[in-house]
């Protein structure tokens, strides 16, 4: 089946998403863990959101299967696309780097884990989570596909909601009041600004 440029620029955005992670997973490797929270529902959402991610999308690229779901997108909406995608590698980046050592792809906590409140952490708690986001509005607009294009998107909001309490709940347990501090005055996925100063 034949690749389309815009399909071709999701592919290559994907593999920056793929070589960002795989950087910084194996950086963070052999760390010791104090406390793991995996658990069957984090393994689920795992699996929905990499059924999103990948699975979809390759059933859409490399076999005819989906057909039924494709549709036309107007001529600018690809190239915004392709924007989004690119702010949404950045902003993961950078969230990987800023976080250093103390990220885990799961609900994981590191010895010697810090609480980072700086770069993009700044005002924003889970910056990784909303590039996470902005990618999959960006896959959903580089892939004509309802079903491929949204697959993302959709996975990913799924885990967010799930997810995020559970990992706050944790941090909370583990850093106490500087965590809530950090709650005041940041947002979860967009910044909190102070008014006033």
């Amino acid at each position: 089946m034949a690749i389309e440029p815009w399909n071709a620029v999701f592919l290559a955005g994907f593999a920056v998403y793929v070589a960002i992670r795989h950087v910084y997973e194996k950086r963070a490797r052999g760390a010791e863990k104090v406390v793991n929270r995996f658990d069957r529902l984090e393994a689920g959402l795992l699996a929905v959101v990499a059924a999103g991610t990948l699975i979809l999308p390759l059933i859409y690229l490399c076999t005819p299967w989906l057909a039924f779901a494709d549709y036309r997108l107007p001529a600018a909406v690809p190239r915004c696309g392709a924007a989004v995608m690119i702010a949404a590698l950045w902003l993961f980046h950078r969230s990987h780097a800023d976080l250093g050592r103390n990220w885990a792809v799961t609900l994981q906590l590191r010895r010697d884990h810090e609480l980072v409140r700086s770069g993009v952490y700044r005002r924003v708690r889970h910056p990784m989570y909303a590039a996470i986001l902005l990618f999959g509005v960006a896959q959903g607009m580089l892939l004509a596909n309802w079903l491929a294009g949204w697959s993302a998107l959709a996975t990913f909001a799924l885990l967010y909601i799930l997810r995020t309490p559970r990992e706050e709940r944790m941090l909370l347990d583990h850093f106490g009041e500087p965590y809530r501090d950090y709650m005041r005055a940041s947002g979860r996925l967009l910044p909190r600004w102070r008014r006033g100063k």
